[in-house]
């Protein structure tokens, strides 16, 4: 006798899933939530809205006003200088080959430290744009150790950064100067340190670049849409942690840290890591820190442009875990050890 498959009433569902117009099993129309920027914004402004009438009223505080004074005081100081140099970074690193630097170097990796330290006038962007430059250089051939000189010492005394400091500190010009000649003493002994006592093996060679394909126009709007997003954000998170340490922190811990050189420093330096501000925006936050000695705040200008939480991860993505891990603590070191060292003679 043969077995008949007993028929299905009309409308149910299969007992098996069907794939949908997708081919992945799921019927159409029925794809799920995803969680974006655009629907994030849009949830919070919605509770904005809703809770309007609480936010007010925690805006108005004598706390809450002297927050949003100094946020906003920060960011609008800074963004343009930040702007300016993702534009400027943008369009050397995808409009100027890489082959120029090899070439403008000299061929003795002792000689060549000190002038790519000095080549980082050129590149007027923060240390997010100065990272993809290295590993390119040492992909053309370039020497590691000049290289590392021109990562440590582009973000921090190119133009912008230069007047943006400038601008930060009108009543002290030394610092301008202290900031230059500290950053480029610390890249070029970094340099030097990774020649003498550099091992091959600790250094992956980069990959080639992520816009390698694309025009020079899509490049460069793609570096500038990268660099903005990445540099606003860790403005504004730093501009908040500036705004907060100076509405919140008690006065009497601040005017403690910064009563002790040795503290003082160390604490800006740390600070300088944990707040990974990009170099066209730092020079604003350290000058809002008014209880701290210059020496202090120079140390913060110094140490952040050579090694921060974001630069570690780039470091380390570019040249590989191993280095970065040897590199960063050496580096911060170095650069405490510079700001000193500049501060005690032109400060």
């Amino acid at each position: 006798m043969a077995i008949t498959e007993k028929a299905a009433p009309p409308g149910a569902a299969p007992e098996t899933g069907t794939p949908g117009a997708d081919g992945t099993g799921t019927p159409p129309g029925r794809e799920g939530w995803h969680l974006n920027s655009p629907l994030a914004l849009t949830l919070l402004l919605l509770l904005v809205v809703v809770f309007q009438g609480p936010v007010r009223g925690d805006l108005s505080k004598p706390v809450m006003q002297s927050w949003m004074t100094v946020f906003v005081a920060v960011v609008v100081q800074a963004l343009p200088f930040l702007v300016l140099g993702v534009l400027l970074s943008a369009a050397i690193a995808v409009f100027v080959p890489p082959s120029f630097f090899a070439r403008a170097l000299p061929g003795h990796p002792a000689l060549a430290v000190p002038v790519a330290g000095l080549a980082g006038v050129i590149l007027p962007g923060c240390e997010c744009a100065s990272v993809p430059v290295a590993g390119a250089l040492v992909r053309r051939g370039v020497t590691p150790a000049a290289a590392i000189a021109f990562l440590l010492s582009a973000p921090a005394i190119n133009p912008i950064v230069l007047t943006a400091t400038a601008v930060a500190f009108p009543r002290n010009p030394e610092m301008v100067v202290g900031r230059f000649a500290g950053s480029l003493l610390v890249a070029c002994a970094m340099g030097w340190l990774w020649q003498r006592l550099g091992r091959t093996d600790w250094l992956r060679l980069p990959a080639h670049a992520h816009h390698e394909g694309e025009t020079k126009g899509e490049a460069f709007w793609s570096s500038v849409r990268h660099d903005t997003m990445q540099a606003g954000g860790f403005l504004v998170l730093g501009a908040m942690a500036a705004a907060t340490l100076k509405a919140v922190a008690p006065a009497e811990w601040l005017r403690t840290a910064a009563a002790n050189p040795v503290v003082a420093i160390l604490a800006l330096s740390v600070l300088a890591v944990l707040l990974s501000i990009c170099s066209e925006a730092d020079a604003f936050v350290a000058a809002s820190l008014t209880q701290f000695s210059l020496t202090a705040k120079l140390a913060f200008l110094i140490v952040g442009p050579m090694i921060d939480l974001k630069l570690f991860a780039m470091q380390a993505g570019t040249f590989g875990r191993g280095f970065a891990l040897r590199f960063a603590p050496a580096t911060f070191a170095a650069a405490i050890a510079g700001a000193v060292l500049t501060g005690a003679v032109l400060l």
